[in-house]
């Protein structure tokens, strides 16, 4: 399906860029967009190295699991079939910890971690779990104390006061995520949820 759309993307912008005499203008976004996505991907590559290293040594240090244990009330009823004190639980902690603190590269390659050892757990591996479905509610919708993205954003643009919108992103950031637990917890009990399947609870 993606690749369809994709297709159609390319196609329109191709046929677009010959009607209005601009393909000269479409072949450079083309050249610029595969720099940029080289750029990207060199960049999340660094970064992707240096925050499993340092995952490593915090998880050496004792680090992750100590912060699992401080967020067990809370992920425990989150993510019921997971171990309190197996690595995914302790990557998840380690995301939400990132992403609350706005370090979103941080908590990429954490996320790609607890991703990769709730999947190891699965029965269906082409299927996503309860606690997968979670997760991802949670990573996207996830409750930010300092939104260091969007301020740099907003310094790009000008703002002299990049850091006056925290009260509305903390109240938007909270509704969003009471409401999507909720909705995933709602949707775990329906037929609705087809992705419902049983994990293998780790020893």
């Amino acid at each position: 399906m993606m690749n369809w759309i994709w297709f159609i993307l390319i196609a329109v912008s191709v046929v677009f860029g010959i009607a209005t005499g601009r393909i000269n203008e479409v072949s450079q976004a083309t050249l610029n967009g595969a720099v940029n996505a080289v750029t990207l991907f060199l960049t999340l590559l660094g970064s992707i190295c240096l925050w499993n290293g340092l995952m490593k040594i915090a998880d050496a240090c004792g680090i992750t699991k100590a912060l699992a244990k401080i967020l067990a009330p809370i992920t425990k009823h989150l993510f019921p079939d997971l171990s309190p004190s197996g690595p995914g639980m302790k990557a998840i902690c380690m995301n939400m910890a990132a992403n609350f603190l706005g370090l979103g590269n941080a908590a990429t390659p954490f996320g790609l971690s607890a991703m990769k050892y709730m999947s190891k757990q699965a029965i269906d591996k082409n299927t996503a779990t309860n606690s997968m479905a979670m997760f991802i509610v949670i990573n996207t919708a996830c409750l930010q104390l300092i939104p260091t993205t969007i301020a740099v954003i907003r310094i790009k643009y000008g703002s002299s006061s990049p850091f006056e919108i925290l009260p509305c992103v903390w109240m938007s950031s909270i509704v969003t995520l009471i409401c999507g637990i909720i909705l995933a917890r709602l949707f775990e009990n329906t037929s609705l949820h087809t992705t419902r399947i049983k994990a293998k609870r780790p020893t």
